[in-house]
């Protein structure tokens, strides 16, 4: 099981992650995405999926048109983990 990060991680961490924003009343982070249309927002969505499941690790996420709002947190560990940082880059790097 993946172990919870303390408030200076969770802090450091966000704070390397452009665009990402803790979420009130939560130990998890977000952060939306906007593309040019639902096909690039919807392939965005595909590539995270393939990504996720390599990683057993999925995102909570809703998808309006050309909209991907996602949300990270580490349900087994009832908070934010290393595991939602990596993933969080790593949907970055896809959309560079």
């Amino acid at each position: 099981m993946q172990k919870r990060l303390g408030p200076d991680a969770r802090n450091e961490a966000l704070a390397t992650l452009a665009g990402w924003r803790a979420v009130e009343g939560r130990e998890a982070i977000a952060k939306r995405y906007v593309f040019r249309d639902f096909s690039e927002a919807f392939g965005f969505m595909t590539r995270v999926a393939l990504l996720a499941e390599t990683m057993n690790h999925h995102p909570e996420w809703t998808n309006i048109y050309k909209t991907v709002d996602v949300t990270l947190t580490t349900h087994d560990a009832g908070g934010l983990t290393e595991l939602d940082v990596r993933l969080a880059r790593a949907m970055d790097a896809l959309t560079a």
